[in-house]
């Protein structure tokens, strides 16, 4: 196999109460990239759609992920007397809040990882691309590498060695995401957050995210609704976005299971039990948002639990 073709899909991060350790993977909406085999060692972006990105490879956050793989020691020793090029067609937004980025990244490796036989596993992969998410905002995080690249809801125990858990969606989860067409870039929202937290805060915190991985893996909806909370990041950045609390309002009222800032913003999410409540929720999220003027998406998804797969 010289040339591939993937999927890689859009990305909701923190889920309210997990910062930088929480995340889910999207069904339909994602990016495209097209990448083959070439003779001239090295990596190289030959093309980008849908996005103003650079074709430089040490600027470009699938060249940097792909440079990261290609100089790793782990290729069982085989050396590589080729390289690759990569085409983009970016169709998440950059500045989204879902993932641009870190699908990017995630593509680049997967896609080079399969040309080459799949030297690395999928949790390797998700190490590489935190290295190309760097470039985007700053530093190495894998709350949406890892769901794009494993599929389902991932949890980031720890990096220093990297442990992400892969947790199965239950069967009945609707997520609802609705994006404002602004742009709030991550270093911005992260520059709005405060150092340090009470103990108070930090202890409904921990125990919210308890709540929520027992409530997925016991597929308790109830629970996984009441644990959606976040009394640390979401109070410091929702001013960032027309509108915030008047959406987010109407999807509890409406059925949410749970409402939040997807990633860093700018777009919002909920969580639903059943595609007819996802429906209801989306309805009400649009009319709400509609006041604002501002041009937006709404995007309902199941969890895709396969994360960046080959079309």
């Amino acid at each position: 196999m010289n040339e591939i073709k993937i999927f890689c899909p859009a990305t909701i991060a923190n889920l309210n109460c997990g910062f930088d350790v929480m995340g889910l993977c999207l069904e339909g909406i994602g990016d495209e990239m097209i990448i083959r085999k070439v003779a001239e060692k090295g990596i190289r972006i030959t093309k980008i759609t849908g996005a103003d990105l650079p074709l430089e490879t040490e600027k470009n956050v699938a060249g940097v992920a792909a440079l990261a793989l290609l100089n790793s020691n782990a290729i069982n020793g085989v050396a590589i007397d080729f390289g690759f090029e990569i085409e983009i067609h970016k169709k998440i937004k950059a500045g989204s809040g879902i993932g641009s980025s870190s699908a990017s990244a995630a593509g680049a490796v997967f896609g080079i990882n399969e040309l080459l036989g799949r030297p690395f596993t999928k949790h390797q992969l998700v190490d590489f691309a935190m290295k190309g998410e760097a470039v985007a905002s700053g530093c190495e995080h894998a709350d949406n590498v890892a769901p794009c690249v494993l599929g389902g809801f991932t949890l980031v125990r720890g990096y220093n060695p990297l442990d992400v858990i892969k947790i199965e969606s239950p069967s009945e989860i609707y997520a609802v995401v609705l994006h404002p067409h602004i742009e709030v870039k991550t270093s911005d929202s992260r520059a709005v957050l405060s150092p340090t937290v009470t103990l108070k805060n930090a202890i409904t915190q921990w125990g919210n995210l308890g709540g929520l991985i027992a409530g997925l893996y016991t597929k308790d909806y109830g629970l996984i609704g009441r644990s959606l909370n976040d009394v640390i990041v979401e109070p410091a950045r929702k001013h960032l976005i027309p509108n915030f609390d008047k959406v987010k309002n109407v999807a509890l009222q409406n059925g949410a299971l749970g409402a939040g800032i997807s990633g860093a913003g700018p777009s919002i999410f909920a969580l639903c039990k059943g595609e007819t409540v996802a429906n209801t929720v989306a309805k009400s999220m649009s009319d709400a948002y509609a006041d604002t003027k501002i041009p937006f998406d709404i995007h309902i998804s199941k969890v895709n639990d396969e994360g960046t797969k080959i079309i």
